[in-house]
């Protein structure tokens, strides 16, 4: 399990990347039509002047049970270790435990 400070500033990430995707898509947009530099310049402040976690590019793959950050299987939502053990009770429709 991963500590839950951990977890509750991933939270916290995903709500103000939420709240403020409008306003940062709006700015990069302006940002890309603005053809002097002062235009740019203060579209880039502006940008900058936003928090740092409002950014998706800070987010990190977490499992949905444990929260866990390695190992994490996209499809899914889990980590290596939910997805074993809910594989193998046959929780996954389809997905069958590899033997040759």
């Amino acid at each position: 399990m991963a500590k839950i400070s951990h977890i509750i500033k991933d939270l916290r990430r995903r709500q103000l990347i939420t709240r403020l995707s409008k306003k940062r898509s709006n700015i990069k947009k302006a940002f890309l039509q603005a053809n002097t530099f002062p235009e740019k310049f203060a579209l880039h402040s502006k940008l900058q002047k936003l928090p740092r976690d409002s950014s998706r590019t800070r987010l990190k793959n977490r499992c949905a049970v444990t929260g866990r950050s390695r190992g994490f299987y996209r499809s899914f939502g889990l980590s290596r270790h939910n997805l074993r053990e809910m594989a193998q009770e046959g929780l996954f429709p389809g997905v069958v435990k590899s033997s040759w």
